[in-house]
């Protein structure tokens, strides 16, 4: 199958000021189409041509690095699209013990997101997630995803890629987490997420 790039659930200037509807242009007409369309090349005529995103990403992991990168980074923007809205909104009530339970409350979740997104070192992730049971922030460098992690279900992201933010906030991650994590979080589809109790499947 040919994947395609995930719609924006949102208008273009939705997230603005925190992302501006020409980073969004960029970011998601241009980067997150030039990973599709490298992971379509990739597997054209292959083993693949017929497996999920999900599937890809685990067959390729370790095995072939350029077909794992794009597939990873594709399946991991299509995730970070749906972890944002323009509606801002609070945690679930399952949710919201969880996070109670884990980090003591919603305010130093996000600030546990802020300061592990700030504090990581060059381009990656930093997760949201659900293991055994509990919450947990996770990262992961580069490409890397979760999306073939066992025993994880990514609940949201936020990608530290400087591409996804220098337009609005220059080299200012910080201020770009803040922005992000304090009112633009879809806590709806962390919610989804946590219920389904399986990772999220890109749309094919």
């Amino acid at each position: 199958m040919a994947f395609e790039v995930t719609p924006l659930p949102y208008a273009d200037d939705a997230l603005a000021p925190a992302i501006s509807a020409e980073t969004l242009s960029y970011h998601h007409g241009k980067h997150h189409k030039a990973y599709i369309d490298k992971t379509n090349a990739a597997i054209k005529g292959s083993d693949h041509a017929d497996k999920s995103l999900e599937e890809i990403i685990a067959a390729a992991r370790g095995s072939d690095q350029g077909l794992f990168n794009n597939a990873a980074q594709s399946w991991n923007h299509g995730f970070y699209w749906h972890s944002l809205n323009g509606e801002g909104g609070s945690p679930t009530d399952e949710l919201k013990s969880m996070i109670d339970d884990a980090f003591g409350s919603t305010d130093e979740l996000i600030k546990n997101l802020q300061e592990r997104g700030a504090g990581h070192f060059a381009s990656g992730w930093v997760w949201l997630a659900e293991k055994g049971g509990k919450l947990s922030i996770e990262e992961t460098h580069d490409g890397d995803t979760l999306a073939d992690k066992d025993g994880v279900n990514p609940l949201l992201v936020i990608d530290l890629w400087e591409h996804a933010y220098y337009l609005d906030h220059q080299n200012a991650r910080p201020a770009y987490l803040k922005a992000v994590t304090e009112g633009k979080l879809n806590w709806g589809f962390a919610a989804e997420n946590l219920s389904r109790g399986s990772t999220w499947s890109y749309p094919s």
